[in-house]
């Protein structure tokens, strides 16, 4: 008998490059994401009927890193199913047929919302439920690490393993869920894809996790969270060189987060909006996340730029997720979102921004 599973897509609220230097995060899952209808087979073999990639097929018994298969979903299978291996967890085979209404590419997290489908798949038919989300999610980085070939921190696959809003803090490991709803607010968030790629861009993603990393080192510790902010503000630091200006973006906006959680919570979208344009800001300014000598593509400063010129004074706008090329996140009062909408789809095409919504 086949059983369905669904896991929502994610959009990052605030935290941006934090969580791999183990700082706080806001993120919410959204109103899309990827469903599969499964049944388990006694064929020692993962087959995923996909949309887009056709069938994937992944033997049990090989499941060591293949690099030629970076960037491509049958890693995430493989690596997902050889990291519940390696904790001693039960895997087994099945067939399952994948839906998905996630953009690939935009910054929702698809790869992730897979990974953690596949935890949940294994989890359900093969361990009674009993493995706890955190320990799905971390299945779920270390096939996108490893096996994926994407350096990334933990914030995606966690987000989309819990569901709903959530704040996170990597150094305390607390997690609060919060009620979230931007519509109770009069607001409406959107993102808008760009059209810049994010082929080539490893190597400057890979460079920010590094730079912040370089300057923790300075004070002899691991990650930028275990570096006391007001030691590391009293050097006579050198804001032109890039790895001060990215840590202190990752201070700035590490003490960010819970302010905008809290604006969150008590549903002051005014103060919100203004905390989510300082990170924007920060971003832009600091982390240097918009543009890259590695493609030189300027769609994404395009967007902001574009969205400059249509939300100033009346909401907000940021980079949404990795950065370099994708997606601009906004912000506004939801009787201007059909304006946006127009303006920024004169500029990147028709269909290009659409309304996110977030769900528990």
């Amino acid at each position: 008998m086949k059983k369905n599973f669904s896991v929502s897509g994610r959009t990052e609220l605030a935290g941006n490059h934090t969580d791999h230097q183990n700082g706080r995060i806001l993120a919410s899952t959204v109103h899309m994401g990827v469903t599969a209808k499964v049944e388990g087979n006694s064929s020692d073999m993962i087959r995923v009927k996909t949309q887009g990639y056709g069938l994937l097929e992944v033997q049990l018994n090989q499941l060591s890193v293949r690099p030629r298969e970076f960037g491509s979903p049958i890693a995430l299978i493989r690596g997902v199913a050889a990291s519940f291996k390696d904790l001693g967890l039960s895997i087994g085979g099945f067939d399952a047929e994948l839906r998905s209404t996630l953009p690939v590419g935009v910054g929702l997290s698809s790869s992730a919302a897979f990974s953690v489908l596949v935890g949940r798949i294994l989890n359900e038919l093969y361990n009674e439920n009993k493995v706890d989300p955190v320990v799905i999610a971390k299945t779920a980085q270390e096939a996108e690490n490893r096996f994926f070939g994407k350096p990334c921190g933990l914030m995606s696959q966690l987000v989309c393993a819990l569901g709903g809003t959530v704040y996170v803090d990597f150094k305390t490991r607390e997690i609060q869920r919060l009620e979230a709803d931007f519509s109770a607010m009069g607001l409406t968030m959107c993102l808008t894809e760009t059209g810049g790629s994010h082929a080539g861009l490893d190597s400057s993603y890979a460079r920010i996790p590094a730079d912040m990393t370089y300057i923790a080192n300075l004070f002899d510790k691991g990650v930028l969270a275990d570096v006391d902010p007001a030691e590391f503000r009293a050097k006579g630091w050198d804001p032109a060189n890039r790895p001060v200006r990215r840590a202190m973006h990752f201070f700035d906006e590490n003490e960010r987060v819970p302010l905008m959680r809290d604006a969150l919570k008590n549903g002051d979208g005014e103060t919100y909006m203004r905390l989510m344009n300082e990170s924007g800001r920060s971003s832009e300014k600091l982390l240097n996340n918009i543009i890259t000598s590695a493609t030189g593509d300027t769609k994404l400063a395009e967007g902001l730029s574009r969205s400059r010129e249509l939300l100033e004074g009346r909401g907000a706008w940021r980079v949404h997720g990795g950065g370099f090329a994708g997606c601009v996140q906004a912000l506004m009062p939801s009787d201007y979102f059909e304006t946006y909408k127009e303006g920024m789809e004169k500029t990147f095409g028709p269909g290009s921004c659409r309304e996110i919504r977030l769900v528990g």
